[in-house]
């Protein structure tokens, strides 16, 4: 997966929003104002891409005992964020099913409300 793929993979889903907010370094995305993705610019340049996403806790375990690209979050809670290496021991197909379940996370942690103007306006 490339910058490219991830930016637009990240940018499709319902309501995201981009922002800088920590540097001009760490892309975040966002749905609803919370975050679910965000990833250091200069590490993808640099080669060494890498993803911290929302994960449920015994997911998270699970997945950093499968995997050695998944580490727990760096700078991110331990217990509800992962580290996810790109283009490491973690297939495509895992990274985009785990942004996926971190921008479900989130989505349904915000209020009722909230959740539902995000999905009229995909209608």
């Amino acid at each position: 997966m490339d910058i490219q793929h991830y930016f637009d993979y990240c940018l499709a889903k319902k309501a995201v929003t981009e922002h800088f907010p920590f540097d001009e370094d760490t892309l975040v995305f966002k749905v609803g104002g919370k975050m679910f993705a965000l990833a250091s610019l200069s590490e993808w340049e640099k080669g060494s891409p890498a993803v911290n996403l929302k994960c449920d806790p015994d997911r998270a375990a699970e997945l950093r005992a499968e995997y050695e690209g998944i580490q727990p979050g760096y700078h991110m809670s331990k217990i509800h964020w992962n580290t996810v290496a790109v283009n490491a021991d973690v297939p495509d197909s895992m990274v985009r099913a785990l942004i996926d379940h971190s921008y479900e996370l989130v989505l349904k942690s915000l209020p009722k409300k909230a959740q539902a103007e995000i999905a009229e306006s995909a209608d």
